[in-house]
This record gives C-alpha cells, structure tokens and sequence, in this order.
C-alpha cells in the first residue's frame, strides 16, 4: 500500500477542528484538528485514557464538542446524508443476540441506498455457513466478523473500526486486513483504533498518536518510527538500569520483565560497550525501531532522564 500524508489531489471526507470534550474536571480531548482524505487508513493510536474512543464518538456525532467542530462530507456528522455514507464498528458493540446472522445483515443493509450483496457480505467477511446462526451461539471472533460485517455491508465511503480484531486469532486477523486492503484499493476510507501496533503499522497510511487528549505525535508509521531513530538492544544482562543507562548513546532503558531493552541512537557503540561490560551477557538481539517502541516512549510519564534516576 502507497503511503501518504494528505494528498491534496484527494477528496476531504473528514474535517475536525480544534474539537474539545470534558468529563467534569477531566479533558478527554484537547483542541485537536485533523483532516482525512478519500482513501486513507487512518489509525490513531494511544494508552487507556487517551482521548481515543471519545475522538471516535465525536467525529460520528455520539457526542457533542465543548468547543470546535466536526463535519463528514462537508455535513454535520450527526445528519442523515453522513450517515448514510459512514459504517461503524464500535470497541464495545452488540446486537440482539437472538436474531441469527444473515437477518442481522439484511437489517443493516436496508439502511443504506445501495448495500452489498447478501452473499458477498458473508464471503468478504468469512462467514460461510454461519447465516443461520444466532449472535449469541457465535464465538467472540464470529461475533467481530459479524460487527464488521455490519459495518461495511451498505458499502459506505467512510468506516470507522474501533478495536476491530479484539478476540480474532492470528489467522482471522490477517484475512480482516486483507479486506480492509481491498476496500481501501476501492477508495473507502477506513480510520482504525487498535491496541495490536502491528496493525497500525501494516494497514495505516497515517498514524496519530495521542497522550492526554491532544496529538502527540502523527504521520506515516515510519515517520513516527523516525521520531525516535536508531535501534533497541535487547538482552539478559548482569547490570542493572543505571549500569545500562550510562552505557554509550544509550536514550531509554526498559525491563520487560525477562530482558533488559537499551533504545541506542548508534548500536555499535553501545553494542562494544555491552559486551566490555558485562561478557555474560545472553539472549542478545538487535532490531529496529517498532511502532510499540516509539508508542511506549511518546505516551511515558517519564523521560528517559527521569527513568534511569529513578533506577539508580
């Protein structure tokens, strides 16, 4: 998949700007603008408490902004013509359970002027032999593929898919992105929330990353891999974290529970450094930078300064 940032020669199917929304004394989100263009998989990452399922609701007109706006194809997202082109899948969604597979999708269908085939939706979304089975005697990842069927069955311009593979195996998984991959080829635009950073990085076109109700940090996934350049060593060592810490070009000392993670801005120092220090060192692995890695060192509490004094 081509990726871009905002290709201006594509359609703008989406307008947020400077939208807020508070809880009481909290502030879920912070004036936060953004612009999704026709064809783009937008996948907008961040920890529990972000500000990601409240930005979700604001842009489908679930809730209502304290300050700034929203608009879906130049229209209030709550109105009828937005609708009509929008699908969802929410993270915490359900549908009566009784009613078997093939109803539910008939139902939806007939929400939209011109949905999908019966028959091709439960082929895209491999629910083969499944079309008279109730809700609730599917499994949890059944139960997913059917609110993804639900949510791109009236063949919408713009879906909205929040944790959408929560319960899926690995398998399951990989057939949802080839889908999403074909329906984007199509000129659907997808924007997705998902704790699986493998996801994000394999679908999205543009990721944005928030901390605190506000963007943090956005672009392509290697453009936030970029954010934070060089390599993470990865090893069982003998020294502790003020040890690692001050080894050379060393940015962020982490355990994770049975290896220690050095983020190094140049890993062959560090690497010499390591083995000259500790020669018992095992378990020894080097990669690049992953979505996870920068993920965890925008969204941290701490800096990395702040980490290894804590440490010593």
């Amino acid at each position: 998949m081509t990726q871009s940032n905002k290709p201006s020669s594509r359609t703008l199917i989406a307008e947020v700007d400077q939208v807020s929304r508070r809880y009481a004394d909290v502030v879920a989100v912070d004036q936060v603008s953004l612009n999704i263009v026709q064809g783009e998989v937008l996948a907008i990452l961040g920890p529990n408490g972000a500000g990601k399922t409240t930005l979700i609701n604001l842009m489908l007109g679930r809730l209502k902004a304290d300050a700034g706006s929203v608009l879906l194809f130049g229209q209030p997202p709550r109105s009828l013509a937005a609708r009509r082109r929008t699908g969802t899948m929410l993270q915490v969604g359900s549908v009566p359970g009784t009613i078997r597979v093939r109803e539910h999708i008939e139902l939806f269908s007939s929400y939209y002027p011109d949905p999908m085939p019966l028959d091709e939706v439960i082929e895209v979304c491999g629910l083969q032999g499944l079309g008279d089975r109730a809700f609730d005697a599917l499994s949890g990842g059944q139960q997913q593929r059917l609110l993804f069927a639900l949510s791109i069955c009236g063949q919408p311009d713009l879906v909205f898919l929040d944790e959408p593979t929560v319960g899926m195996d690995v398998d399951a998984r990989r057939r949802f992105w080839s889908v999403i991959r074909e329906r984007v080829s199509q000129g659907i635009t997808v924007v997705l929330t998902t704790h699986y950073l493998e996801e994000a990085d394999a679908l999205a076109d543009r990721v944005i990353m928030l901390k605190q109700g506000q963007i943090a940090a956005e672009g392509t996934p290697d453009d936030i891999k970029s954010v934070a350049a060089g390599k993470i060593i990865r090893c069982r060592s003998t020294l502790d974290a003020a040890a690692l810490g001050a080894l050379p070009h060393v940015i962020l000392v982490r355990d994770s529970g049975h290896r220690q993670e050095l983020h190094s801005s140049e890993v062959e120092a560090t690497l010499r450094a390591l083995l000259e220090a500790d020669q018992t060192v095992s378990d020894l692995t080097v990669s690049g930078v992953g979505l996870e890695d920068v993920f965890l060192n925008l969204t941290s509490e701490q800096s990395a300064t702040t980490e290894q004094e804590i440490a010593s």
